[in-house]
């Protein structure tokens, strides 16, 4: 039973780490965005340090909170013994589980602190935000090319692309529309002289949709 809480204490502080630093590389990748296509800047990891040591730290400031916030939790629900009216009025039962958690937010903010000092840990950190910010810059650029090859004017088979939509409307589409105003004024025939059948079928999942000619 212990081994199996030090196992998930592991876990829930790896996660943490994991989502902290996720979330610098995220900062770092919009910083790096910012500087280079805004501003004009060019690429130097060094410049990057500074910010990637403040992310840490800030997240850091944070889990000490969640950890102090979680110990007057803890302290005040030692004296509370009754059923609990929420998810946060937490109640004596709750004391152990609070106490892990206080422990897991501080051991948190210790490695985060412990990274933010590592020059070794901020410029992976920032390597990997500049990969990240090379991929969405590339995305966006290979969107913008795919529009532009989109064009009548651009596309090389346009025109032998073209006979073979009009093809598939006069063949296809064509006569399901023909069909389809067939069977409605049917209907509307059968209504007028008092034979209603019920009223006009809607077009069949996957049928045609005369909307689709617009």
């Amino acid at each position: 039973m212990a081994e199996h809480k030090r196992t998930r204490t592991r876990d829930v502080v790896a996660e943490g780490l994991y989502i902290a630093s996720a979330a610098t590389r995220l900062t770092l990748k919009n910083a790096i965005l910012v500087h280079i296509l805004a501003e004009g800047e060019d690429f130097d990891e060094a410049r990057y340090l500074p910010e990637a040591r403040e992310a840490l730290l800030t997240l850091a400031a944070e889990a000490e909170e969640d950890a102090d916030r979680t110990e007057r939790e803890r302290k005040s629900a030692r004296r509370r013994y009754s059923d609990s009216s929420g998810t946060h009025d937490y109640r004596s039962r709750d004391v152990r589980n609070l106490r892990r958690r206080n422990k897991q937010s501080l051991h948190v903010a210790r490695e985060l602190r412990a990274r933010a000092e590592d020059e070794t840990e901020l410029r992976k950190l920032i390597a990997d935000a500049r990969d990240a910010a090379w991929h969405e810059v590339a995305g966006n650029i290979d969107r913008v090319l795919r529009i532009e090859a989109a064009r009548p004017d651009l596309d090389p088979d346009y025109d032998r692309m073209r006979i073979a939509r009009m093809q598939a409307l006069r063949l296809v589409d064509l006569p399901k529309l023909r069909s389809r105003r067939r069977s409605l004024q049917k209907q509307q025939q059968l209504r007028d002289e008092g034979r209603d059948e019920g009223p006009a079928a809607a077009v069949p999942s996957g049928g045609f949709d005369p909307g689709e000619l617009e």
